[in-house]
């Protein structure tokens, strides 16, 4: 009899678990990408190839056709793409600000970076969305603060040049 009872007990847990793991489920997003690469996931996956110094590159903002759905849209995460933005990314995409981030106490990152949060821009200078670089650490381009903001400003200026408009950014990839 106490056999049985500490299996019941034990399939009661067991489903109980399986029950709350079914409803959180897995992040759900909040915007698919087109079956076809898009521009900026061209841009990013380009960045990642000239800069060994990165650990990542993604590109966040809100996808044409829709309102205040803030979402990384391309970047070297692939299964990432679609996320809703958290709420420091839609700080950065809708005051303009740029977020220094060292990491320097984060245990739980499986890797040491050094991530800059920046107003993507376009062609004109405005503020179109979010560019965020994750540089490794160490670097071999940069040792403090200033050094990896100069590296990333210099990154992001360099890639606005090649933005006409931000929906530019969606088109298919050539």
């Amino acid at each position: 009899m106490k056999v049985i009872r500490s299996l019941l007990a034990t399939a009661l847990c067991l489903a109980y678990a399986s029950a709350l793991w079914a409803a959180e489920g897995p992040k759900k997003k909040n915007w698919t990408a087109p079956a076809e690469k898009i521009r900026a996931q061209a841009l990013a996956d380009e960045i990642m190839s000239k800069h060994p110094e990165l650990v990542s590159v993604t590109f966040h903002g809100v996808p044409p056709g829709l309102d205040k759905v803030y979402t990384m849209f391309a970047g070297s995460f692939p299964d990432r793409i679609g996320n809703p933005d958290d709420p420091d990314d839609v700080d950065v995409i809708t005051k303009g600000i740029t977020i220094v981030d060292p990491r320097w106490h984060r245990t739980n990152d499986p890797v040491k970076k050094f991530v800059m949060m920046m107003p993507l821009r376009d062609v004109a200078n405005e503020n179109v969305g979010l560019l965020v670089l994750a540089y490794k650490t160490p670097s071999p381009v940069a040792k403090t603060e200033t050094d990896f903001f100069v590296a990333a400003s210099a990154l992001r200026d360099e890639l606005k040049q090649r933005i006409p408009a931000y929906a530019d950014l969606f088109n298919p990839a050539r």
